[in-house]
């Protein structure tokens, strides 16, 4: 199973929404924020894929998830900087369960459609993410996503693909 995790509106229904149906979002697309969990299929290739969304007003029970996890997709709003540091926290909390210290991890910069190049780079600052990449065990990979333009579309779909080691 892979989970989908990240603070209350960074984004997570949207970028699976998308991945799920391309050209589904647009500048009209709302989504309400995920209180509990939800399962998304995923097509790609011919095989599916299941990710469950769990909500980020749910981060305190999110470790009862983590059993049978072989992927964690964290999903980050890089143009709400005052969320970063929400972002961090949480982030850090799963990086340190023992229960995922093998997991590879894609940090999802979401929403940068509506931001600029320097909020990318303040946003991976605040999280240090040189430092992080350096010091776990966990592969952890970064890719930006907007479920507008669909930017990143491809990069996330071949790390979904992509064997565990």
């Amino acid at each position: 199973m892979i989970i989908c995790l990240g603070p209350v509106g960074s984004g997570k229904t949207l970028l699976l929404r998308s991945l799920k149906n391309s050209g589904s979002i647009d500048n009209t697309t709302t989504a309400v924020s995920t209180t509990g969990t939800d399962i998304f299929s995923i097509k790609i290739d011919e095989k599916k894929y299941q990710i469950r969304e769990i909500g980020g007003c749910m981060a305190p029970l999110w470790p009862k998830y983590f059993g049978g996890v072989k992927k964690v997709i964290y999903v980050v709003d890089v143009s709400n900087l005052c969320q970063i540091s929400a972002a961090c926290v949480l982030l850090y909390t799963v990086l340190v369960n023992p229960v995922l210290k093998n997991v590879p991890i894609l940090l999802v910069l979401t929403k940068m459609d509506v931001s600029y190049r320097q909020m990318r780079n303040e946003a991976l600052l605040m999280l240090q993410m040189k430092r992080l990449q350096k010091e776990l065990r966990q592969k952890i990979e970064i890719t930006e996503y907007s479920a507008i333009t669909e930017e990143g579309r491809k990069e996330i779909l071949n790390w979904i693909t992509k064997k565990v080691a």
